[in-house]
């Protein structure tokens, strides 16, 4: 008895199946990467103001643990002094714009 072969598919075939497979995962995750993706942004927003609250004039109790981060968040200030509605930097010190 010869082993039996396992038919293979056309190759065009398979390129038609995985390209469904992909529109069907962005189907079905598409209304929750949104989700997770504005929750993401609004803990980064959190955590730059967190980062820069002391800054902004805002007690802070953790501002000796944070104030080591700002140096490697000043990449993103800009960026999310705009999304929080000031048209200037806050500070005084940084003057982004």
């Amino acid at each position: 008895m010869e082993p039996e072969e396992k038919p293979s598919l056309p190759r065009n075939l398979k390129l038609v199946f995985q390209r469904i497979g992909r529109q069907l995962e962005g189907y079905y995750q598409g209304p929750y990467l949104r989700a997770v993706g504005r929750s993401v942004r609004d803990e980064e927003d959190f955590f730059m103001l967190l980062v820069f609250g002391e800054s902004l004039g805002i007690p802070n109790p953790a501002s000796f643990y944070t104030l080591e981060l700002q140096p490697l968040m000043l990449e993103r200030f800009h960026a999310w002094h705009k999304r929080m509605g000031m048209e200037r930097s806050p500070l005084d010190d940084f003057p982004c714009c």
